[in-house]
């Protein structure tokens, strides 16, 4: 998870603490020299390490040293991230890099510069591995003739498999990848139905296609990999080192401290078009609503940009360059010039200039949301999607307009309330966390003053966060939704409701389980107080300082939050989700609880819920199709491997295509229930009048993977045509809620504010 509160540290007290304390030139090994022609460290990447090092010795929470353990940790991590289906590095590679992995403590934290041999010949290794793969799939498809009739099959998951012991053994490996690659492409190029019978036609043409097609996406791959700059391997580096402490500890260079702030502030200065890869060509895939690029009329879906020229200095041309890098040069300043060199969409041998006025761009489509449901007899009850906990971040740089959760939750909350519905959902699935203050501020809508969650440092002080706001927005029936990608803030959040016993929490088995602060902390005054003609910046270190209590005293980190009321869900069965899956979590642990208010408003209710929710659940269609998925998901988990036999593989492409068919025509064929859904925005929610929403088969599930989350649970009587969306666990939290309200009666403790 990639989102936490801001803590900026003090370096004048960190220099101090580090006087006197480097380690001694004699204890570190002699390493062998680069070769000439290989990358090297930029003139402040020395620097940059070695503060690193020192920050997350004296800051980390588990104030622990970097030691011969740790250098291990730092080296497989490194590793792994440049080679995460150990394919490439042979083994004989790894025992060559040995010094480098148990020693990697004292190369870095030597004379207050890091040795970065280590990073820069594991990297230059990597790359000719890179080269070596590309150079023999590229035979592969200029000679083999790919049949595929054969009882084989290809293991999908090596993340914790032995690296090739030699480069016979790594062919292996690559001409199997290879050959189920470019079978997926033959069995994707038409898929047709003759008769209700599934097949695949493939055109005359498909032989030559399909080599081309995986020639330029290999191309591509190895450009990209042996492309990096010096900041690259440092990146890549840093943050082997920084996951050695911990998953959620992370060194950002300067672009990725841009692309933390813009996720967090929901806003950035650009042009307003989202960008994509497409076979080296920075494509546009959208344009944002109100931004430059829309006000232009000169730009449009898959144009490609080939050069960027700022205001009158000549265009670099960014054809094969990486996105990232593309970004960065048409990202700027509000009120500055961009000109785009484009290669239009509907006539590639064109070319234009557009010229564009950079502009503060709006991400609306990820701030909070709601819709009001409308039920038959004229029940209401309003749900609220909360993508993340956002707030203004300033990193350096242009001053974005401030954005804030708990305010614009509080204008929609306001707006159902006028609209009196009868309860409302607060739907935190997949929220990946973000500001700690936010969602304070947010869980002091819904009760009043008290502890929200506490925060206990590395020495063992315990910080109590409050709601000191008497005031309570809403008192009315409540429900939390989460699944396993709700995280840190989001889980503090669910949490203070349920200790509380204020709101019912329904969802997957647990939450992420990421029950930890970081503080996010500029390197620029370290390094730069080192080097007085230091110009480029030296980016960030996100340092896990703190962990998260519940204020009953149970940590979040690890276990997560539990929910009430446990929904069926294929993710209750991966095992890669949550935090138990990362490497290097933090333990779980409870310390003394806080002193709070329980308002016990759930539980008196609770068996009869899950009594209603699971006679439902037994019985209801949306559901069984569920049970079909988490069945088939489990098989290919026990499985970890895929058929690379075209038969068995169109087979099973037949089933599902079948078992979609079927589902999609049962849906369809349902009676409209008489629901409407109205959409209600933080710009329209002080506006008169409701825009009802119509659903679309566009947001119907896929068979072939797990279905959209935050897809509109309702059929509008506008499209009987269409399979309604595919979100059965919002239908069942509504349904959960109706049976609460009913339940609590007229002499509800919960009396709505109206």
């Amino acid at each position: 998870m990639k989102n936490f509160s801001v803590v900026l540290l003090v370096p004048t007290i960190a220099l101090a603490i580090w006087a006197g304390c480097e380690t001694s030139k004699s204890d570190v090994p002699t390493l062998p020299a680069l070769p000439a022609t290989s990358l090297k460290p930029g003139p402040n990447d020395p620097r940059i390490a070695h503060v690193a090092a020192r920050l997350l010795e004296e800051y980390h929470y588990l104030q622990r040293p970097l030691d011969a353990d740790l250098s291990k940790k730092f080296f497989d991590g490194y590793i792994d991230s440049l080679d995460p289906r150990h394919e490439n590095f042979l083994q004989s590679d790894l025992a060559g890099f040995e010094i480098y992995r148990t020693n990697l403590d004292k190369l870095t934290l030597e004379g207050g510069k890091a040795d970065l041999t280590p990073a820069f010949a594991v990297y230059d290794c990597y790359s000719k591995r890179i080269q070596q793969h590309d150079a023999y799939v590229a035979d592969l498809l200029e000679h083999e003739k790919f049949k595929f009739t054969a009882d084989e099959k290809i293991m999908l998951d090596r993340r914790h498999e032995a690296f090739p012991k030699d480069l016979d053994e790594a062919k292996t490996l690559w001409r199997q990848r290879l050959r189920y690659e470019y079978l997926q492409e033959k069995l994707s190029r038409e898929i047709i139905e003759t008769n209700g019978n599934f097949q695949v036609r493939l055109p005359a043409d498909a032989a030559k296609d399909i080599p081309a097609t995986l020639e330029r996406h290999y191309r591509w791959n190895l450009h990209m990999t042996t492309n990096w700059d010096s900041d690259g391997v440092l990146q890549a580096y840093l943050n082997g080192l920084a996951h050695a402490y911990d998953p959620h500890t992370d060194y950002f260079s300067a672009p990725h401290a841009q692309d933390f702030s813009i996720g967090m502030n929901l806003s950035l200065f650009g042009i307003g078009a989202q960008l994509s890869e497409d076979d080296g060509y920075c494509t546009i895939r959208s344009l944002v609503p109100g931004g430059p690029a829309t006000k232009s009329k000169s730009l449009n879906e898959k144009d490609r940009i080939i050069a960027v020229a700022q205001s009158n200095a000549a265009p670099v041309d960014v054809v094969d360059m990486e996105l990232e890098k593309v970004v960065q040069q048409i990202r700027g300043p509000k009120g500055t010039e961009v000109r785009l060199t484009i290669s239009p969409a509907a006539d590639r041998g064109a070319r234009k200039v557009v010229k564009l006025v950079r502009d503060e761009i709006k991400l609306e489509d990820s701030e909070a949301k709601a819709k009001l449901i409308e039920l038959p007899g004229g029940k209401r009850i309003g749900v609220i999607d909360l993508p993340s906990f956002y707030a203004t971040v300033n990193l350096g740089g242009d001053n974005t307009t401030p954005k804030s959760t708990s305010v614009d939750v509080a204008k929609l909350v306001k707006r159902l309330k006028q609209e009196k519905v009868s309860g409302i959902i607060l739907d935190l699935r997949t929220n990946p966390g973000g500001s700690l203050e936010e969602a304070i501020k947010f869980t002091g809508l819904f009760i009043k003053d008290g502890p929200v969650v506490l925060a206990r440092d590395p020495d063992g002080r315990v910080q109590v966060d409050s709601d000191p706001d008497p005031a309570q927005l809403y008192d009315g029936p409540l429900a939390v939704m989460i699944n396993r990608f709700s995280a840190s803030a989001a889980e503090i959040a669910a949490a203070a409701l349920q200790d509380y016993g204020r709101a019912l929490v329904v969802g997957d088995i647990s939450t992420h389980g990421k029950g930890t602060v970081q503080s996010l902390n500029p390197l620029k005054p370290f390094v730069w107080s080192a080097d007085k003609n230091a110009t480029n910046d030296p980016g960030n270190l996100k340092i896990t300082i703190r962990k998260f209590y519940r204020v009953s005293g149970a940590s979040t980190q690890l276990k997560g939050v539990e929910p009430d009321i446990v929904l069926p869900d294929v993710l209750n069965y991966s095992t890669q989700v949550g935090e138990t899956s990362l490497d290097n979590p933090l333990p779980w642990d409870t310390i003394q609880p806080a002193s709070y208010e329980k308002l016990n408003l759930v539980q008196p209710y609770l068996a009869a819920l899950k009594t209603r929710s699971d006679a439902r659940i037994a019985t209801n269609q949306d559901f069984l199709y569920v049970q079909q998925d988490i069945a088939q998901f489990q098989k290919l988990q026990a499985d970890k491997s895929a058929s690379i036999n075209e038969h068995d593989a169109l087979k099973e492409r037949e089933r599902l295509f079948l078992q979609k068919k079927t589902q999609d025509a049962e849906r369809t064929a349902r009676p409209t229930d008489g629901v409407k859904v109205y959409e209600i925005t933080v710009k329209n929610s002080e506006l008169p009048g409701l825009k009802e929403v119509a659903a679309s088969s566009e947001t119907a599930g896929d068979a072939d993977a797990t279905p959209d989350v935050n897809a509109l649970a309702h059929k509008s009587a506008a499209d009987k045509k269409s399979p309604p969306p595919f979100d059965p666990m919002l239908d069942e939290t509504e349904r959960i809620l109706q049976d609460y309200i009913s339940l609590l009666g007229k002499n509800s403790p919960l009396m709505v504010n109206q």
